[in-house]
């Protein structure tokens, strides 16, 4: 018997090519209400698993709680699972005035502020996201109603300022876009596993006013905001599978 995987507590082959990744595990549910014939393989601490297709796609979903630390066990262990597809489908704060609460963001690569990836690869490797996944996800951004963007992020780990600068305006100032607290790692443990990674995200805020504690993720265009990259992210899993024919 295959030995059991200890965060997700899941067994290679339990989950399908792609997978879409959130932090929240609500959110996890909510993809998964999406699916047909949707089941729960699991559920460990924050980490909650479901298998199920769309659009005739099989499609996995764990969610990866907040932060890079822990969220690179499940990206790890998802690939261990057969992952080979991973979709990031979150929240992140606005560092544009061009992109506000209620747009998406698709996230072509990020600027490593947070401390995982620091010890899993040379600080000189870029994260940056697979082609032909944002280019996936960007095609299905643009269909419906809705705004959305494509940029680099940027990846931390505070998310309430201390008595330290977060650096945001300097960040803004050299083109970042948003500020999330995930993408980074994914993007490098894709690389470095030699498997696909994307991300879509929300704008919940500013994240100048969010770092200060002047944040309300919870607000009705938000929650249109996460519906819209959720779909977003499923059809580019069935955009993917069609091009590869799988």
């Amino acid at each position: 018997m295959a030995q059991v995987l200890p965060h997700l507590l899941l067994q290679p082959g339990d989950l399908p090519e792609y997978v879409l990744v959130p932090g929240d595990p609500k959110r996890a549910e909510r993809i998964a209400e999406s699916l047909d014939g949707a089941v729960r393989l699991a559920a460990n601490r924050e980490y909650h698993s479901y298998r199920g297709t769309y659009r005739g796609v099989a499609v996995g979903v764990t969610s990866a709680g907040v932060g890079a630390a822990g969220a690179v066990i499940v990206y790890e262990e998802a690939i261990r699972a057969g992952a080979r597809t991973l979709i990031r489908v979150g929240t992140a704060g606005s560092l544009s005035d061009d992109v506000v609460a209620g747009d998406l963001v698709v996230v072509l690569g990020a600027a490593r502020g947070e401390g995982v990836s620091r010890q899993l690869v040379p600080i000189e490797m870029p994260a940056i996201a697979d082609a032909d996944v944002s280019a996936a996800l960007w095609a299905a951004a643009g269909e419906g109603a809705g705004r959305a963007h494509r940029g680099i992020g940027l990846t931390v780990d505070a998310f309430y300022r201390g008595v330290l600068d977060l650096g945001f305006e300097t960040y803004a100032a050299a083109g970042a876009v948003c500020v999330e607290m995930e993408c980074s790692a994914l993007f490098v443990v894709g690389t470095m596993r030699r498997v696909r990674t994307g991300a879509v995200v929300a704008i919940d805020g500013d994240a100048r006013a969010a770092s200060t504690g002047d944040h309300d993720p919870h607000r009705d265009l938000v929650r249109a905001a996460v519906d819209r990259e959720i779909r977003v992210a499923l059809d580019a899993a069935v955009r993917l599978s069609s091009r590869s024919g799988s």
